[in-house]
């Protein structure tokens, strides 16, 4: 036979396995509706695993007992999207325990920040909640997410990711470990101003302070500049001993509210070499709440450790049609070589496609958490 009667012949087996393809996710559908009316769980692994093991004995090749694995895993992940879809649509499921409200209620709110005064979490924090918020800083990012875990605080101010830098690990592992929600963020761009005593020149400087990541991103400014750098838990915290210290010997790396705060005088502005250089932060509480129009969810998620598990996670989100916007992965503590992942992505948690991607992952990922909808 030729090329053509060769793709005719498979074109009129194609025809034979959408037709099959059909019935059988009619079948599942009635499968659907029995497990529905039963209370039974859509995803049963180890029916699964029967069923592939099965399908493949049928075949006459270790070649085509992979393919066949591979087939009917995708033909059974549709059937379990198609069961999840119809549970979603049942009056009464797809039920999330967060509540929508119309505003976030900051009236009054106290906030918390870390660092000193004069942060980068500062500013993000007064161009969310504006001039006149009640607020205190604490030290760590620990001690921020317990103040709002404690009652001390309503909201927090953290950052979660840095354009140039990326992202800060330990609030992800933070954001796991607390029982905390992502409720706003705010990006802010960033501009390293080189800060000193008032009446200090270039000439007179010995020492820069800093916190290290912005010592890194000012490399090119810092290397025309013989001057000793000396890294800092945080930016304003150099501001504030360049103050404190009052000696035009030393300089510090900061931005421009940490000058006006701390009285000093900027020498240089924008002494870190990217002007795209921007910050995002999440704002944080310890309700279960999401505004209505939020458009961005933050979950995360482990998944078994063994071929194709990430792949079938994410095959919820192309389903139904959402856009994954982020993933990143962190290692679980105590387990080697396995991780937990974060995803962003848009949607809104009243979203039906939402709630149908979130059952589908809580069933077959292990540990899945919304993070918030913001």
């Amino acid at each position: 036979m030729d090329l053509g009667e060769l793709r005719a012949r498979l074109d009129a087996i194609d025809g034979q396995i959408v037709e099959l393809y059909e019935r059988r996710m009619d079948i599942c559908g009635q499968v659907a509706a029995y497990k529905i009316e039963n209370g039974k769980k859509v995803y049963d692994r180890v029916r699964e695993q029967e069923k592939l093991a099965g399908v493949k004995a049928l075949t006459h090749n270790e070649f085509n007992a992979q393919g066949v694995e591979e087939l009917f895993e995708q033909i059974m992940s549709m059937s379990r999207k198609l069961q999840y879809r119809m549970l979603t649509d049942k009056s009464g499921q797809g039920r999330l325990p967060f509540i929508g409200v119309d505003r976030l209620d900051t009236d009054g709110a106290r906030v918390v920040f870390q660092g000193a005064e004069g942060a980068y979490s500062q500013a993000a924090m007064l161009q969310f909640f504006g001039e006149d918020v009640n607020c205190f800083h604490v030290d760590t990012f620990r001690d921020a997410m317990s103040a709002i875990d404690e009652g001390s605080a309503d909201f927090a101010v953290l950052p979660i990711e840095n354009s140039t830098a990326g992202i800060v690990s330990e609030i992800y592992d933070l954001l796991v470990e607390f029982e905390n929600y992502i409720v706003g963020e705010q990006i802010i761009h960033i501009e390293h101003c080189l800060l000193g005593v008032p009446g200090t020149k270039l000439s007179d400087i010995r020492t820069v302070y800093s916190h290290p990541q912005s010592l890194m991103q000012s490399a090119k400014y810092l290397a025309d500049h013989p001057w000793q750098q000396v890294s800092m838990q945080n930016n304003a915290f150099a501001a504030r001993k360049v103050s404190e210290d009052g000696d035009r010997s030393q300089a510090a790396i900061a931005g421009e509210l940490a000058g006006k705060i701390y009285h000093l005088e900027v020498l240089k502005k924008g002494v870190n070499h990217s002007g795209a250089n921007s910050t995002r932060f999440i704002i944080v509480t310890n309700q279960k709440i999401f505004r209505r129009d939020a458009r961005k969810i933050s979950i995360c998620f482990e998944v078994p450790h063994e071929s194709g598990s990430l792949y079938h996670m994410l095959s919820h989100f192309i389903y139904n049609n959402l856009n994954m916007t982020k993933i990143e992965s962190r290692p679980i503590e105590d387990r080697s070589w396995e991780y937990r992942f974060f995803v962003d992505f848009e949607g809104n948690l009243a979203d039906s496609s939402v709630k149908n991607a979130l059952r589908g992952l809580r069933d077959e990922a292990r540990n899945m958490k919304i993070l918030g909808n913001y």
